[in-house]
């Protein structure tokens, strides 16, 4: 469905449209990330050709697609990985090598097509070595060690690592349900949104000192949030009621600058009363939704 553009100079921008279509904090697609896309394509030098040879010739034609295609997504979730890494400033490893892995399955793909054309197996050998070499320069490795972890408790990090991976869910969450509100400016809001809280996530990264009572907001915060963007993108796709809209954009508004304030007491080393913040932000959410 076409979709009215909205921003700064539009007719109907409000007075927080020139702050609705700020960068967002976010990772910006990597110049890696946007070309493992074309990877897919590849796959039709495989797939293509595998229906004018004989029986044997199809079967390795297929499995070298099908594993080009497999390399391709592998490539494509290696670099969001790699993305969010370098985005972070105490970040793990990832747990699975997904270039490196990609690499790999590529130069395998690569062997098995070789050998549909050259019955000597030593230049499908030499494909799978170029291929895998090729990729690893287009792309890059995986990071390979973990990130601003050095001196700190592996426990504390992982811990706030979780805290923050579990953050960037309810965000996701929200990004996604807000969609069906199907309004772009609404969209640009929940941006805004989550830039206020990554700020949060980059503070407690940073000094994990009271990482239960940070964690434990964060929940409450995030979860509150993303469950009043799901009932109202639900309820508004059906009724387009404006004073719903506006209700739901001063609730964003009230919890942006409440997590604001608590990012600054946070960096500002002040833990006090959280407990009472906490359980006020749990009756307000409760009452919203």
């Amino acid at each position: 469905m076409a979709q009215r553009y909205g921003g700064k100079f539009s007719p109907d921008a409000g007075p927080q449209a020139a702050t609705d279509n700020a960068p967002l904090a976010a990772p910006p697609p990597s110049r890696a990330r946007k070309r493992s896309k074309w990877l897919y394509f590849t796959a039709f030098a495989f797939l293509i050709p595998a229906f004018r040879g004989s029986p044997r010739e199809m079967v390795i034609s297929l499995v070298a697609g099908g594993l080009v295609v497999l390399a391709a997504w592998l490539t494509q979730e290696g670099a969001r990985a790699q993305d969010e890494y370098d985005a972070r400033r105490v970040a793990r490893r990832p747990a699975i090598p997904r270039k490196i892995f990609a690499a790999v399955i590529l130069g395998a793909a690569l062997f098995a097509g070789g050998l549909v054309a050259q019955a000597n197996p030593v230049y499908p050998v030499l494909f799978a070595l170029l291929g895998f070499a090729l990729h690893l320069m287009a792309f890059g490795p995986d990071p390979l060690r973990d990130k601003g972890m050095a001196g700190m408790d592996p426990f504390q990090t992982g811990r706030v690592a979780k805290a923050v991976d579990e953050g960037e869910a309810y965000l996701s969450d929200m990004k996604d349900a807000i969609l069906r509100a199907n309004d772009r400016m609404l969209e640009g809001r929940v941006d805004r949104f989550a830039t206020a809280a990554r700020q949060l996530f980059r503070t407690v990264e940073g000094d994990p000192a009271d990482l239960t009572a940070a964690r434990k907001y964060l929940s409450v915060y995030l979860m509150g949030a993303r469950d009043a963007t799901v009932k109202f993108a639900d309820h508004y796709a059906q009724t387009r009621d404006p004073k719903v809209r506006a209700d739901y954009e001063a609730l964003l508004t009230d919890l942006e600058t409440t997590f604001a304030e608590r990012s600054k007491a946070l960096l500002a080393g002040s833990h006090t009363d959280l407990d009472v913040e906490i359980q006020v932000l749990r009756e307000r959410l409760k009452m919203e939704a």
